[in-house]
C-alpha cells in the first residue's frame, strides 16, 4: 500500500451515543496507554505526528478514525489501563470499545499492541478476550523492541505468548518506532487484509 493521503475524518468520545457508520473497511488498533499505538499509526502511513502521540499515558481519551487513501480506515482505540483516569471513565472507555469491537460492521481485524519490556497484565489479557469475542483472531504487535537486547527478545515473547495463551501459529509482528523495524512486514499483513476483502467483492 502506497500512502497518498491521510484525513482525521471522525473523533469519537465516551459520551457520543452513535458510533459512525463508514463504508470502507476498518483497520482497528488497541492496546494500553503509552503501548506506542498513535507512533504505530504514525508509522504505517508516514506522517511524523499525523495521530496524536503524547508522553503523558491516558491522554488519548477518544476514539480516532484516519482515512487512508480515501479506501480504509485506521482506528486509534482509547488506551486503556492509566491508573490516574478515574474508574468510571476506565469503564466507559471499556464500554465503547467493546461496542464498537460488536457492533461495527466494516470492522476487517483489530491489532493489539503490547509493551515488549511489559508481561500482559489484566487489562492487556481482557482486551485480548473481548477482540476474540467479537469474533476476531487479533494480529499481535509487540511494540518498542529497541528498548531490549536482542538475547532478551526471545524470552520476551515466549513470556507474551504464554501469558496471552497465544499460538505458535497466530500472527505476531515486531516493531521499534525508532527503527521503523517491523513497519513492511505489518504493511504487507495491511495489504492482505484489505486486499482480500477486495478480492471477495469481484
Amino acid at each position: 500500500m502506497k500512502i497518498k493521503s491521510v484525513e482525521l475524518e471522525h473523533v469519537v468520545g465516551v459520551t457520543t451515543k452513535k458510533l459512525p457508520r463508514t463504508a470502507s473497511p476498518e483497520i482497528a488498533f488497541a492496546g494500553r496507554s503509552n503501548v506506542g499505538k498513535s507512533s504505530l499509526i504514525n508509522a504505517l502511513i508516514q506522517r511524523k505526528s499525523f495521530a496524536r502521540t503524547s508522553s503523558t499515558p491516558g491522554k488519548t481519551q477518544t476514539m480516532n478514525f484516519y482515512k487512508v487513501n480515501d479506501a480504509v480506515y485506521f482506528v486509534d482505540l482509547p488506551g486503556y489501563g492509566y491508573a490516574d483516569v478515574s474508574a468510571d471513565f476506565r469503564r466507559s472507555w471499556g464500554s465503547m470499545i467493546e461496542r464498537y469491537l460488536k457492533g461495527s460492521d466494516n470492522l476487517k481485524t483489530v491489532f493489539l499492541l503490547l509493551d515488549v519490556r511489559r508481561t500482559p497484565n489484566a487489562d492487556d489479557q481482557q482486551m485480548y478476550e473481548w477482540i476474540k469475542a467479537a469474533g476476531f483472531d487479533p494480529v499481535i504487535v509487540v511494540t518498542k523492541t529497541d528498548k531490549l537486547k536482542r538475547s532478551q527478545m526471545a524470552r520476551a515473547l515466549k513470556e507474551i505468548r504464554n501469558t496471552l495463551g497465544i499460538t505458535a501459529d497466530a500472527k505476531l509482528y515486531t516493531f521499534s518506532a525508532i527503527s521503523k523495524t517491523g513497519r513492511d512486514e505489518i504493511m504487507e499483513e495491511l495489504d492482505e487484509i484489505i486486499g482480500g476483502r477486495e478480492d471477495d467483492k469481484d
